[in-house]
């Protein structure tokens, strides 16, 4: 069992969302969640009860120990929401001062504390900080965090260009704090999705900032685009980890007559399926459905046809297979019976041994130096 969090006179169990993973020893906290807490509670700024709007907290460890005052919660993580409720129901701590938003919901005004836990995506980072300065005051007290190694100076020059003048604190158990003073003189402007053109095709894709490969077609999408099977009209397919939906994109240019199923566990992924699917093939919008969901826990049971899926194998800054173990045990409690699951993956991470046993069968698609893709079938 994990040890408590504890911290301010706070005994806490958190877990990391979603629960049952086998690597138990990952904490749903870390340094810079304890360094954001101890320094509030030294400089008295949560003695009263205050308005507090925190990014990007993962398991819910600040808004936990935080939960006496109102709560504002940005993720881009449908699984940090789930996260977040869990770990205040287990704890028995009130949930009516919370408010869960999207990162692509408006923010509150009147805030008092924006707690910011740095996000692993320069884009997200830019895109948040952006969001930041237009719509908040600068009367706010700005509080940032993350692990030391991952603030570099070119770190401190985006907090600069967008906010203001920008310190770090000294390092505490390989953490460190970056306080942001906002300059009224310099100018936000909204940092809008990218767009860039899908080669060989007409279509144009747009990604927003926490989507992977913001500005180009990743190399496993383009290698796994090469090795997709042939789909039948009706055909029920889920794109399974969709991301901007190029796979699904690509499944509906070659047969419109399919109907394909995005979900992914990111609000902007989905947003960015969703409006590529509006741009590029607006005829075939009805035939869609978008998703955010913890992989596919709320599809019927012997529904679907296909499931298509590049599964990602870390969690935030942890790397873990709990989530392409996960994506893989859905898979076959979704598909009929002969429908098949086919995934691209690293070479190195070996998932025809998982895929085999959960199927019973796997099978090789095609394999470069890097990747491989990998067919199973539920018989």
């Amino acid at each position: 069992m994990i040890s408590p969090f504890i911290i301010n006179d706070k005994n806490l169990f958190l877990d990391r969302f979603p629960t049952g993973q086998v690597n138990r020893s990952l904490q749903a906290w870390d340094a810079a969640d304890e360094y954001l807490l101890n320094y509030l509670e030294q400089e008295q700024l949560t003695s009263a009860k205050q308005k507090i709007l925190i990014f990007n907290d993962n398991f819910g460890a600040l808004s936990c120990n935080l939960s006496q005052h109102e709560l504002y919660c940005v993720n881009d993580s449908f699984l940090s929401h789930q996260g977040i409720e869990y770990n205040l129901e287990q704890n028995g701590l009130p949930n009516d001062n919370l408010t869960l938003l999207t990162s692509l919901d408006k923010l509150p005004t009147d805030v008092n504390i924006v707690l910011f836990k740095i996000p692993k995506s320069k884009g997200m980072l830019c895109y948040q900080l952006s969001q930041i300065k237009q719509q908040l005051g600068s009367d706010v007290l700005f509080i940032a965090g993350d692990r030391a190694k991952e603030i570099h100076s070119s770190t401190l020059k985006v907090f600069e260009n967008y906010l203001g003048t920008t310190k770090t604190s000294l390092a505490v158990k390989k953490a460190r704090l970056v306080f942001s003073q906002f300059d009224n003189d310099k100018a936000s402007t909204a940092l809008l999705p990218a767009k860039w053109p899908l080669e060989n095709t007409d279509f144009t894709i747009s990604n927003h900032a926490n989507v992977y490969a913001r500005e180009k077609l990743d190399i496993g999408a383009r290698y796994f685009l090469q090795n997709l099977p042939k789909v039948n009209a009706d055909s029920k397919v889920v794109d399974l980890g969709c991301g901007n939906g190029v796979i699904g994109l690509s499944v509906l240019s070659k047969q419109p007559e399919a109907h394909v199923h995005f979900i992914d566990e990111s609000f902007m992924a989905i947003a960015s399926a969703e409006a590529n699917i509006a741009e590029n093939l607006p005829a075939v919008s009805q035939q869609c459905v978008f998703q955010v969901n913890d992989c596919l826990t709320s599809v019927e049971g012997g529904s679907v046809d296909l499931v298509l899926c590049n599964p990602p194998f870390h969690q935030q800054t942890a790397t873990t297979d709990h989530i392409a173990w996960q994506m893989f045990k859905d898979s076959h409690r979704v598909l009929k019976k002969g429908g098949e699951l086919r995934i691209i993956g690293n070479r190195q991470l070996a998932y025809h041994i998982k895929l085999k046993r959960i199927f019973g069968n796997e099978k090789l698609i095609a394999s470069n130096e890097k990747f491989v893709t990998i067919s199973a079938i539920k018989r």
